[in-house]
């Protein structure tokens, strides 16, 4: 027992559920675990809820729309409605949204408030920080008893739970509940990955912020120096102008300092980021290594040489008269949005932690997990999935050689790959019975990269929280729940466990389809030697059509060799085999799937 003295304290609360931390992930948990009707309480550590989202990066990561179910999806079709009802459904701004997925960050804080308001059963408390944990020492794990939480005035809550989820970015319930964690990558022949380094070593991705800016003058807040500035700082800069490899200080995707993502966000207003493999870069690799453990001061004093590096850089290009008029012009063209972050002078309240401690849990997601099984269309085949995605392993690097400007990050990679599934042990520590991570997921470094992107954490932290739901109603612990029927509760709140680019969630087939793929039955529906392409046709940016290869095709006729794979699969599953249709000329895939899934009572 962990005793705290010296604050005052409020009197011990019981809830079902405690979730620490409000980033996408811990507000998906929250969700749903309200939604399944268990007492939900959301501890944010800062004012600020959403994570990134409601921070700076308004261009999500995904590939394909059809990537997209359960709870994000809910979230980009609410974000879609607000500016449908706000400037009407043929409006720019609902085209600028793209579906939903490109909200300006005051609408998607705006969303995520709402999401939770409607689940009467959640709490959220803002600036709370965990200060101790509760733990008793079972057999064959640990349990968490309870959590104190202490305010900017140390005054303390402690509360009592029977299950907790940390919905931080950084793991930190996770650590200080004493499990395993890793931080740093791994050898090339720990996990047999080709994007790994020849030997581990501690290099961590990369940080910066998403800044939020604008061009138009009515909305536009003239950039100042930030603390700290120090001309001298910047000056390396000039020789990377001079050069052809920097063309202009915002553009995209490339020869520039600043990325200003497009197609434009609504509002006139652009999500900037870190120039991939750029002559310049705003990752500063190696200038993060103290945050995964840090206190947080530690932490504050990291975010702070983020800001002035990258606040510096920006007062440097719009106001230094050694900076080339073109340059400096159009760099005075842009400025922060009046209308966002107003409680932190414009700027994102968050930097962008990429990546920070990762569980070692009851499974470790690696690079194999999402490349091509050995045979087939498919990626390798989960069956305890409980979330997919299409975006594959991202690195902005993990080290930077030579000079601030004109030097070069190492350890960065791009690596596409089809749609993957993710398995429920990378939520589940090996060591604590009431414990869901979907944050600090059980991962080596290369297959987090997979992994860290906002939606695949709302995926992840929408599991958390069915799988905490059925931990409390059946009082048993998060490692010993039925992943079917945790399967089931997720399909039927619209999230897919594997990627059918042709049935969506607002099917009436969605749930058998899934079930069906789930169980997998949706393995080599191709024919040996159909090529494998990872993505399809190219849209716009880094968005495309859905991954060839991955139709159900529930239309075409059910052939005799499909209906034998099929029926043996039926057996292995329970499924009575007098209740299934045969192969003829009318009897199609679909009509397989639905009679399988009834006469399963799905």
């Amino acid at each position: 027992m962990v005793l705290l003295t010296g604050f005052k304290t409020t009197p011990a609360a019981e809830v079902d559920v405690v979730v620490y931390g409000s980033t996408p992930a811990g507000v998906a948990a929250a969700v749903a675990a309200g939604k399944s009707g268990q007492s939900v309480l959301l501890v944010e550590p800062t004012q600020r809820i959403g994570g990134l989202v409601t921070s700076g990066l308004s261009h999500t990561d995904f590939h394909s729309l059809e990537s997209l179910s359960g709870a994000f999806l809910d979230f980009a079709n609410r974000v879609e409605n607000h500016y449908a009802e706000t400037d009407g459904p043929e409006s720019q701004s609902v085209k600028d949204s793209y579906h939903g997925t490109f909200g300006e960050p005051k609408v998607n804080l705006a969303v995520f408030h709402t999401l939770l308001d409607e689940q009467p059963s959640i709490e959220l408390i803002h600036h709370h920080t965990l200060k101790a944990l509760s733990l008793t020492e079972t057999k064959p794990q640990n349990r968490i008893e309870a959590a104190t939480f202490v305010d900017p005035h140390g005054n303390t809550r402690t509360v009592h739970a029977q299950v907790f989820v940390d919905g931080t970015y950084e793991g930190d319930l996770m650590a200080m509940a004493g499990v395993d964690w890793r931080v740093g990558r791994e050898s090339r022949d720990e996990h047999g990955e080709s994007l790994a380094p020849e030997t581990a070593d501690s290099q961590l991705q990369a940080y910066n912020f998403r800044f939020i800016m604008t061009r138009d003058e009515a909305n536009r807040v003239t950039p100042v120096a930030p603390p700290g500035y120090r001309r001298e700082d910047f000056v390396g800069v000039l020789d990377a102008i001079e050069s052809d490899k920097i063309q202009r200080v915002f553009d995209y995707p490339s020869k520039c300092i600043f990325k200003a993502h497009l197609p434009v966000l609504p509002g006139g207003k652009y999500d900037i980021n870190d120039v991939s493999r750029g002559l310049v870069r705003l990752s500063l690799p190696g200038k993060n290594l103290g945050w995964p453990n840090g206190t947080p001061e530690e932490r504050q004093a990291i975010f702070a040489e983020h800001l002035r590096d990258q606040v510096g850089l920006l007062y440097f290009l719009q106001n230094d008269s050694e900076v080339p008029e073109e340059f400096r012009e159009e760099a005075k063209q842009w400025g922060w949005c009046r209308d966002e972050f107003v409680d932190t002078d414009h700027l994102p309240p968050q930097l962008y932690v990429r990546e920070a401690r990762r569980m070692q849990g009851a499974y470790i997601y690696t690079q194999a997990d999402s490349e091509y099984a050995e045979e087939g269309t498919r990626a390798k085949f989960h069956r305890d999935s409980i979330a997919m995605a299409d975006y594959g392993n991202n690195c902005h690097g993990t080290h930077h050689g030579g000079p601030r400007f004109g030097g070069k990050h190492s350890g960065e990679f791009y690596h596409p790959v089809p749609p993957y599934q993710i398995p429920y042990g990378v939520l589940l520590p090996k060591d604590i019975d009431n414990l869901l991570v979907p944050g600090a997921v059980s991962s080596s470094h290369v297959g987090f990269c997979a992994l860290r992107l906002e939606p695949v954490w709302m995926s992840l932290g929408q599991a958390a929280g069915h799988a905490a739901a059925l931990a409390v109603q059946q009082d048993q612990p998060v490692q010993q729940v039925d992943v079917a029927d945790l399967q089931r509760q997720l399909h039927a709140d619209g999230s897919a466990t594997i990627y059918v680019s042709d049935v969506l969630p607002d099917s009436p087939d969605f749930d058998a389809v899934q079930w069906w793929g789930a169980g997998g039955g949706l393995l080599k529906l191709y024919p040996a030697g159909t090529p494998r392409k990872p993505r399809g046709k190219k849209l716009h940016g880094q968005y495309s059509e859905a991954a060839p290869g991955h139709a159900a095709q529930l239309d075409l006729p059910l052939d005799a060799k499909l209906e034998q794979r099929w029926r043996a699969l039926a057996v292995s599953i329970g499924v009575a085999l007098d209740a299934l249709p045969k192969a003829n000329d009318t009897t199609t895939r679909g009509d397989f799937i639905r009679a399988a899934a009834t006469a399963a009572g799905e």
